[in-house]
């Protein structure tokens, strides 16, 4: 059928030469005779010739000319379907006719199974090659691959292995259309491509390849080859945009997902699918959790001491910086006490236990999906040897050197151990180098902290200046904390940019020998570069900052003295607040960001595009010349989609005790997430090879990880960085009627002013002559005290109470952990016993026909010596007594 709008290309056959198989041409290692030899064209003529003539003598007209468009999923919906293509293979507008005769000849004989056809859009100038083969062909692949297909139920049922000699046990092997899909079809071509093997000494061009490289993808590394991706069907690209895309509120047709683009695929949106139904969990206590603190506002004893004209007007707090730094009122601070208070009460304790209890569950009942989904699409058998085993064709570009596999007995490439150590080594300090880059730049922003705080002190604090009504609801650590995020969030986008090649560039240094190695490797690498830029600034608010201030006349500095930059100082209510909304910036902005990034340019590219072939009908356009602008799926396509997951699983588990609504978020994007996802595999992707894979890899292991660390964490959060643990000394031990009446007057030292050095002192004295002392946070001794400006035993007992709360909650939430792990089965029990009752099925009919056929053997011998009856020959002794000992199995 010939593509509207376009004239009809002429059809080379590169399968089924008449060669016999020895082996002397650019070959895989099977050669087979195909039929329909005398209609192939010979594509060895001479390649001096120009393009435009030998082409097209060999390959009949060019087509018309077609304009490359990009279109609305509407409009290539409607495009013209393109037969007999399993996969594509494009060129660029300058490959000469050498280079493709030499490649069409090298198919021809190394793979006379395929059968390809030749194109040419004339406007873009890019040649393509259309892939496919003959059923028989494609059973014979099946075979060669390892194949797993279904049997009938009278011969056992389940899978097996196909095999050519046992093809009647299969279901559909009689239909031509139902016994393949799609995607098994270009698995079997693409493995067939990916195998195509070059002789020694074999050169194209300046282009020399060594014996038994692999040439599709040295040729794709080169350049010469642009891509090799299979094409859409558009009639199941219909049904997923009804049933995925636009279904938002119902379950993902998994199973149709895994038909179409592959078990691979597959995997990630089924395990995205899961994280997001527990995400509403953990969404609908940490709503209970803020709402808790919400309706406890007017119960909030600290609060309102804090914004009391009486209490929090009459003490004077010390300057929070040098110089520039006021003395300042303690009820100037009173509404971020009240916003403390949202996130840092009695039910953020219970949240964070909580969310210890649920990252195990949600990492537990995975495994049982997991495995469910195994036995669903036929994985419990698979052997990734088969696939993500295999030698990569880069590796074994780059590694010349060859030896004796001791188990095949075949030479095989390898790389030296100097060779190996050098990469390592070269790679170990690219890391260690950009993770150091990583601290320079949170180190900047600290500094950056330090440095704008006074200007923000002196700006919003000072009364000649006429913000008031500003300075009421923006403090000067609000204000260096947002912008301070802003800045790292800023730097974040920036440094990932850089990481992400970087990874790439060291990963690929480091030659690993297989694709699961090189997977793993860069998932590895890139997780540190993300971990500590996403996560360091959280760490410091968290663990850092407030920690090592000092106090009035011995304050701690950054870089020392010289520097002038001092350390900062928490808000009276806590750095919790600082910690909530570095989160959120950093949290919500990768969100917003990475939605703009998969949704929005997308769409302003269609619309680009679709701008410029507006003068051209709806139906002219071929699916070939579709596909062939869509964006290209590469290998590491799912690995940034399960990236930028793993990182927000991070966020929502690592320091979610300082942001219950963390959960929300969550759930609220990935929500979104899934459909735009959806959205950009049926309409801005090409089709990717189906690929298979038992799990989700090396993120397993991430998220088991991480998971551990969020325990950590998130009790030193309550610990350190929440006042939780003050309030309760003071509330149980302290406090003389139960109460927290007098709580904060409490957690605040006493210093004279007269003592402050000069270079601490405000440069001017905005407060009453008439006070002597000023508050601090801290709990240490008074002036005139035989101990003064020590800590105080308040001090040593909220540190014993600290470091208790983090051992119990710690302790409680692993053995829970561990008990929950150990008391949920990974394998549903009804998944075990459907895999037994196959096995013993598929072991059932072996027996039995093996005894079969043992039996019809036994009949041919009687028939054929009719003496038999009476003599038995010592061969036919033997065969009955295997019967009998088969017959007892």
């Amino acid at each position: 059928m010939h593509d509207t709008g376009t004239a009809a290309a002429g059809t080379a056959a590169a399968g089924g030469a008449t060669s016999s198989g020895d082996g002397s041409e650019s070959s895989r290692h099977r050669h087979r005779p195909q039929q329909g030899d005398s209609e192939r064209p010979d594509p060895g003529a001479a390649p001096q010739q120009s393009s435009s003539g030998v082409l097209d003598k060999l390959f009949g007209k060019r087509l018309l000319q077609a304009g490359r468009h990009f279109m609305s999923h509407k409009s290539w919906m409607k495009t013209v379907p393109t037969e007999n293509c399993d996969v594509l293979m494009t060129f660029a507008d300058a490959t000469d006719d050498h280079t493709l005769l030499w490649l069409l000849n090298h198919i021809r004989l190394g793979i006379p199974e395929l059968i390809i056809q030749i194109r040419h859009h004339k406007q873009t100038g890019v040649y393509a090659f259309f892939v496919t083969a003959t059923y028989e062909n494609m059973l014979r692949g099946a075979e060669e691959v390892g194949l797993r297909k279904a049997v009938k139920p009278e011969f056992g049922g389940g899978t097996r292995s196909f095999s050519c000699e046992e093809d009647y046990i299969y279901e559909n092997i009689e239909s031509e259309m139902c016994f393949f899909t799609s995607q098994e079809r270009q698995n079997i071509i693409k493995y067939w491509l990916d195998n195509l093997r070059a002789k020694q000494g074999e050169v194209l061009h300046n282009i020399s390849f060594l014996e038994g490289q692999p040439i599709i993808p040295e040729l794709k590394a080169r350049g010469v080859i642009q891509q090799v991706f299979p094409l859409h069907e558009q009639r199941i690209l219909g049904q997923l945009m009804k049933s995925w895309v636009q279904a938002v509120c119902e379950k993902q047709p998994l199973d149709d997902i895994c038909d179409y683009f592959g078990v691979k695929i597959a995997m990630y949106f089924a395990w995205l699918g899961f994280y997001t139904e527990m995400l509403f969990f953990a969404a609908i206590i940490g709503l209970i959790c803020f709402t808790y603190g919400v309706l406890s506002y007017d119960d909030n004893v600290s609060s309102k001491e804090i914004c009391d004209a009486e209490v929090g007007g009459s003490i004077l707090m010390c300057p929070l910086c040098d110089k520039k730094c006021p003395f300042w009122k303690l009820n100037s601070t009173c509404l971020s006490s009240w916003q403390s208070h949202l996130f840092d009460n009695e039910g953020t304790v219970f949240f964070a236990i909580f969310m210890g209890i649920w990252v195990t569950l949600f990492l537990e009942f995975w495994k049982r999906r997991q495995a469910r989904l195994e036995y669903e699409w036929d994985l419990v058998d698979f052997e990734e040897e088969q696939q993500q085993l295999q030698i990569r064709p880069e590796f074994e570009i780059k590694c010349t050197n060859r030896r004796l596999n001791k188990i095949t007995q075949e030479m095989e490439p390898y790389l030296t151990i100097h060779s190996r150590c050098a990469r390592y080594s070269l790679s170990a300090a690219t890391v260690l180098f950009w993770i150091s880059l990583i601290v320079a730049c949170i180190i900047g922003v600290i500094a950056y902290r330090l440095a704008v705080y006074a200007a923000f002190a002196s700006i919003i604090k000072d009364p000649m200046r006429r913000i008031q009504l500003v300075g009421r609801f923006i403090t000067p650590q609000l204000a260096t904390s947002v912008t301070a995020s802003c800045i790292n969030f800023v730097i974040i986008m920036i440094l990932n940019f850089f990481y992400e090649r970087v990874a790439i560039w060291i990963t690929d240094l480091e030659i690993p020998k297989t694709h699961l190695e090189y997977e793993n490797r860069l998932t590895m690498k890139m997780f540190l570069f993300q971990f500590v830029n996403y996560y360091s600034s959280c760490f410091y608010v968290a663990f850092f900052k407030g920690k090592f201030v000092g106090y009035p006349g011995d304050y701690s500095y950054m870089f020392g003295k010289w520097s002038k930059l001092r350390n900062e100082e928490c808000d009276p209510g806590g750095c919790l607040i600082e910690l909530t909304t570095q989160l959120v910036i950093v949290m919500a902005g990768k969100q917003l960001w990475g939605n703009i990034q998969e949704a929005l340019l997308p769409l302003l590219r269609t619309w680009w595009n679709s701008r410029r072939g507006r003068h051209n009908p709806e139906n002219q356009y071929s699916r070939w010349e579709q596909d062939y602008i869509l964006l290209n799926f590469t290998q590491l396509g799912l690995f940034y989609e399960y990236l930028e997951m793993v990182i927000q699983f991070g966020f929502i588990t690592l320091f979610v005790a300082s942001f219950p609504l963390a959960p929300l978020l969550a759930l609220c994007n990935n929500i979104l997430e899934i459909r735009v996802d959806a959205w950009k595999f049926t309409t801005q992707f090409r089709r990717p090879v189906a690929s298979k894979a038992r799990n989700i890899g090396a993120w397993k292991e991430i998220l088991n990880a991480v998971a551990i660390l969020s325990v950590v964490t998130n009790a030193f959060i309550m610990a350190f960085t929440s006042d939780m643990i003050p309030r309760m000394v003071y509330l149980y031990a302290i406090s003389r009627d139960k109460s927290m009446k007098g709580y904060i007057s409490n957690s605040l030292s006493v210093y004279n002013i007269s003592q402050i050095p000069k270079t601490n002192m405000p440069e001017e004295n905005w407060y009453d002559n008439s006070t002597v002392t000023c508050r601090y946070r801290d709990y240490r001794y008074p002036p005139g005290h035989m101990r003064e400006y020590d800590h105080t035993m308040q001090f040593w007992h909220i540190l014993a109470a600290k470091m208790a709360f983090i051992i119990i909650m710690e302790h409680v939430v692993f053995v829970v952990k561990f008990f929950v792990a150990w008391l949920i089965p990974d394998v549903p029990s009804d998944v075990k016993a459907r895999i037994k009752r196959e096995r013993f099925l598929i072991q059932e009919y072996l027996h039995n026909y093996e005894v079969e056929r043992l039996k019809l053997q036994l009949s041919a011998s009687f028939i054929t010596e009719p003496h038999s009856e009476t003599t038995l020959t010592p061969d036919m002794t033997l065969t009955s007594d295997k019967l009998e000992v088969l017959s007892e199995c």
